[in-house]
């Protein structure tokens, strides 16, 4: 007699929070690459969760109710918390896969995430990203690389990894007890935090350059003061998974001190290279050193307890 065995399943969690427009228009790409991979032995299913609590993006599930796509509310805000309910709901997955509403994958993205893990064994294979714009980028914008991403090649093994497009083996996240940290929920680093602990465990994270998503990014987001707010919240948010992942007091205090020093030298560096930019009028050399200079303060804040809530009206219900 031939033992039967269960078939592995694999959840595609897209998180939401008010952009019907966006999860209309990834849901039947997502639907359509779960069809194109799902096997007898691989079920795969999608699973919606959406952070507005009063569920605004229900009629949009709506349509895709019978296409194995899920739909749940989670009440609590912040991109923590959302991250946090598709790990609940993916209890029974083998594996777990996060994108962006406001992304859309490429052709094969979900095969090539899958074939990755499957060669290597990786408890985390990320993906990558890629921008297009509404709009055409302010030259500043644009000089000051503000979009660039990495793209190593495949196979690489990384420390960190955003969630926008990232695969997780549920048994080893079960296994090590890992959950997003509430206290990133409405700063963002939430990500961070969670892929430093899973590498930090000793489990292998690795890189999958054909995994490829674009990023739909609006004019709103690509502004001037976007930009410099955001790169202040990654030295912010950075500064603050230091202190996280550190045990001890001596390690808190050792971490504190490591984050001014780099903060105080991107600050140095940043303001160094924007006069350079003003004396020569390097549009390329004010906008990086900015950048820099920005990025440092956060860190400077970051280590002193300072906390930037990128997604602090995002996440409010209008009352």
């Amino acid at each position: 007699m031939t033992a039967a065995y269960a078939p592995v399943r694999c959840t595609i969690a897209v998180l939401t929070f008010r952009r019907p427009d966006d999860l209309s228009a990834v849901l039947p790409m997502l639907v359509e690459q779960a069809r194109e991979v799902a096997t007898p032995a691989l079920q795969i299913d999608v699973l919606v969760v959406d952070n507005d609590p009063v569920g605004g993006g229900r009629a949009v599930v709506a349509p895709f109710a019978g296409s194995g796509v899920r739909y749940v509310v989670e009440p609590e805000p912040g991109i923590a918390a959302a991250r946090n309910r598709a790990l609940t709901e993916a209890a029974e997955s083998a594996f777990l896969v996060f994108i962006d509403d406001d992304e859309r994958p490429h052709d094969g993205w979900l095969r090539s995430l899958l074939d990755l893990q499957a060669r290597t064994s990786a408890a985390a294979v990320a993906g990558a990203v890629v921008s297009d714009f509404a709009a055409p980028l302010d030259p500043f914008v644009a000089a000051g690389g503000f979009f660039e991403r990495r793209r190593p090649p495949s196979g690489t093994r990384i420390r960190v990894a955003a969630s926008n497009n990232l695969l997780l083996d549920m048994d080893v996240v079960r296994t090590e007890g890992l959950r997003f940290d509430p206290q990133f929920g409405l700063s963002g680093g939430s990500d961070t935090l969670f892929t430093r602990l899973l590498a930090a465990t000793g489990a292998t994270m690795v890189w999958c350059a054909e995994a490829v998503v674009t990023d739909h990014v609006p004019p709103a987001r690509t502004s001037r003061d976007w930009v410099l707010r955001r790169s202040f919240r990654y030295g912010n948010s950075g500064a603050r998974v230091d202190l996280a992942l550190a045990r001890t007091p001596a390690g808190r205090l050792v971490a504190r001190l490591r984050s001014v020093a780099r903060g105080l030298s991107r600050v140095a560096v940043g303001a160094g290279r924007w006069c350079v930019g003003v004396l020569t009028g390097s549009t390329a050399h004010r906008a990086r050193g900015l950048r820099t200079l920005v990025r440092g303060g956060g860190m400077l804040a970051g280590a002193f307890g300072g906390v930037y809530q990128e997604y602090r009206r995002m996440s409010q219900v209008p009352g």
